[in-house]
Order: C-alpha cells, then sequence, then structure tokens
C-alpha cells in the first residue's frame, strides 16, 4: 500500500465513522499515559505521537503537565477532530498531517509513543522507511513506547492486514539501536465489547 493509499482509507475512515464506531477508541488512554510518564518524569519532555489520530492521549497528557507535544497522523479530519476536542488548551500542539514512511523528523525527540500505526506496515520497505524515522527522530537516551497487536491478537483492522508482534519481535524489527527494557500484555476492550490482545514495549535509544 502506498503513503497516498493509506491516507486516502484513514481519510475516509474519519470522515465517515464516529468516535464510538471505531474499534481502538479509548476514553483513558491506558497503558501508554502510564508508559509514557515512567520513562518522562520532567513535564517539559518533547513527545511525539505516531498515528495519534483523533485519540485522547494529547488531552491525557496536556492534563498531566506536558507542553511538548507533537501529534502525526495521516488523516488530516482525526486530527481536526482532536483540535475541536481540546479547544484553545491544544493550540500549543504541533499537529502534522503526514505519513509516518515519508515525514521527516524536524528533531530528535525524548519520547515517540505509537499506538496500533507500526502494525499496519506489513511490506519490507515500509517498515524500513518507519524505522528510519524511529532511529533519527528518537534522541540518544530517549525512549520509544510502541503498542501493537499480540501474537494473539487480530490478523485485520479496518480492513487492513497487520503484522502482529510479541516484545522480543519487536525489538528485534526495531534493532540493536534500542534496547528493550520493559513490555506489558494489555487486553483492549472495544466500543461495543470486543477483547484485542495487544502488546507494549517500551525501548531506550542506546
Amino acid at each position: 500500500m502506498t503513503a497516498s493509499d493509506r491516507r486516502s482509507h484513514w481519510q475516509t475512515v474519519y470522515l465517515s465513522k464516529g468516535e464510538q464506531q471505531v474499534s481502538w477508541s479509548q476514553a483513558d488512554p491506558q497503558p501508554s499515559l502510564r508508559l509514557i510518564k515512567s520513562v518522562a518524569p520532567r513535564r517539559d519532555a518533547s513527545i511525539i505521537d505516531i498515528g495519534g489520530g483523533a485519540s485522547r492521549l494529547v488531552d491525557a497528557l496536556l492534563a498531566s503537565g506536558f507542553h511538548d507535544l507533537t501529534v502525526l497522523d495521516l488523516s488530516e479530519a482525526a486530527l481536526a477532530s482532536a483540535r475541536e476536542r481540546i479547544g484553545a488548551t491544544g493550540e500549543a500542539v504541533r499537529w502534522v498531517a503526514d505519513d509516518a514512511t515519508v515525514w521527516q523528523p524536524p528533531r530528535a525527540f525524548d519520547i515517540w509513543h505509537d499506538r496500533a500505526a507500526f502494525h499496519f506496515l506489513v511490506e519490507d520497505n515500509d517498515r524500513a522507511a518507519y524505522l528510519d524515522r524511529l532511529h533519527r527522530g528518537v534522541r540518544a537516551g530517549g525512549h520509544a513506547v510502541i503498542g501493537t497487536f499480540a501474537l494473539d491478537g487480530p490478523e485485520k483492522c479496518s480492513g487492513l492486514p497487520v503484522q502482529r508482534y510479541d516484545p522480543a519481535t519487536l525489538g528485534g524489527a526495531v534493532g540493536p539501536a534500542f534496547e528493550l527494557i520493559a513490555h506489558e500484555a494489555h487486553r483492549h476492550v472495544t466500543p461495543w465489547g470486543a477483547t484485542q490482545s495487544f502488546q507494549f514495549s517500551v525501548l531506550r535509544r542506546k
């Protein structure tokens, strides 16, 4: 799937469905928020949320006192939804409508967060492009918090195939520049009550 195809797919999803009509919706963005706080004790940490879309993580980070925030997503509609929801509080957030496989990181961040974006990259060239941005987009000593479907999770989401991971295979995919320092299983409950098996891994940039 090309970057243009991905953008068209997700723009259509967010233009046609409400928050309670998509499986990944979370009122309380856990365990993402807790894991970010565990590796970012200072509230001036720079954080980028890859595939953040209309997620409520940015709301929770702002409420927790974080202020150097960037949200990147393919869908302008998703970002617009989040901006409208947050209002004036979100004026300091950098909203970036782009594909993580072609976007150029403007700097190295303290925290790179990705809940359920990387696992949509099922082609080797797309994964390599994403990982190039990850390596350039996290400072030495910084951290990546990445959540994907676990090995017993869904094989598809939003009509698209996904690549499932456990912490070992995710760490292997990310490569030796990062050290896996923590991981946990997570059972996400969709708005209609179904459960999905995720794994969250925390990796430190060497």
